[in-house]
């Protein structure tokens, strides 16, 4: 194939992947001059490509919206595939559309089903179980989500315009590590070179996000996964809770996993077994402590309380609750 042809054909990958593409960033990637995008933007044009030309600051090249791509061709497994994941995706809060789009792409798949496969996708349904059911989430915008992923894979800066959970509005700059999902809905977590910190975003709160010159080195250390449940763990919450808990690290994760605490560990000596039970420090933040006294009771494990004195009365509270019914008749 040609170069030439090959790029106009890389061209057309990059915009399908949503947002708007400045000519600088995509004489960049492309590996030339700007007037040659410009030149490899008309021929998609004489193709009956619909490439929208945006002006502004940060006007570049974006598709226009409702562009189709071909229809595509699946073999039986493929489509029983998609299916499953629609399905899954939509039980388990993870659909990155509304719930109307995810519902018609699977009708319309079912339509063309053959009817072996048909039962077989019913079958498989009827026999699927979910371990909770995580109700109704915002979901992010997909040519966010795209825009941000190709910013990911490729190491570009992106600006993002953000929304905080008490409704104040920013525009960011971030270096994206990662995209995670967790517990129904989806983050980007990254680094914010302005103030040299990791920062964790939820996509829904992302209004737009477009790609900025440039690029970064991917960090050393934990994965995306790891940096999302760790800022989970030591977001700035109302109280901050110290305990230290006698039991198994599996034991305690089991109730306080790595989303909600940290645990002070130290590695086994030579010939102590991770199952060992001994002292842990753990660490939280809460906004509220109502559901650390159940949460500590179902652990059953010795504990100490080294703050708040608040959560030491909420305990006691709750113990004597819990002796008072069981005394009644």
């Amino acid at each position: 194939m040609p170069r030439p042809t090959g790029r106009v054909l890389t061209l057309l990958e990059l915009l399908q992947s949503g947002g708007t593409r400045t000519v600088a960033e995509l004489a960049d990637r492309l590996g030339v001059e700007g007037r040659t995008v410009r030149r490899y933007v008309d021929q998609l044009i004489d193709l009956d490509v619909p490439v929208e030309s945006v002006r502004g600051r940060y006007g570049g090249y974006r598709l226009a919206p409702g562009y189709r791509l071909p229809p595509l061709m699946f073999s039986d497994d493929e489509a029983l595939a998609v299916l499953l994941g629609l399905v899954a995706g939509r039980r388990a809060g993870l659909t990155t559309t509304e719930h109307t789009a995810s519902e018609t792409a699977s009708a319309k798949i079912r339509r063309v089903l053959p009817k072996h496969i048909a039962r077989r996708l019913d079958t498989l349904l009827g026999a699927l179980a979910f371990t909770d059911q995580p109700g109704e989430f915002d979901t992010p915008d997909a040519g966010v989500l795209l825009t941000i992923a190709d910013a990911v894979r490729h190491r570009r800066p992106i600006s993002i315009r953000y929304t905080d959970r008490g409704g104040r509005r920013s525009e960011r700059t971030l270096h994206a590590y990662g995209i995670v999902a967790h517990s129904g809905r989806w983050y980007v977590t990254g680094k914010d070179p302005e103030i040299g910190e990791d920062r964790t975003f939820r996509l829904d709160r992302i209004a737009d996000a477009r790609t900025l010159p440039g690029s970064f080195e991917a960090p050393v250390g934990p994965g995306p996964a790891q940096r999302v449940l760790s800022g989970f763990a030591t977001a700035e919450y109302r109280h901050e809770v110290t305990l230290r808990i006698h039991g198994t690290v599996e034991q305690i994760r089991a109730h306080l996993p790595a989303s909600v605490a940290s645990l002070a560990e130290h590695e086994p000596e030579a010939g102590e077994d991770r199952a060992t039970e001994r002292w842990l420090r753990v660490e939280l933040r809460a906004e509220q402590l109502d559901w650390l006294p159940p949460a500590l009771a179902s652990l059953d494990r010795p504990f100490v309380i080294e703050r708040p004195n608040e959560l030491r009365d909420l305990v006691i509270a709750l113990a004597d609750r819990l002796a008072s019914r069981a005394r009644q008749a």
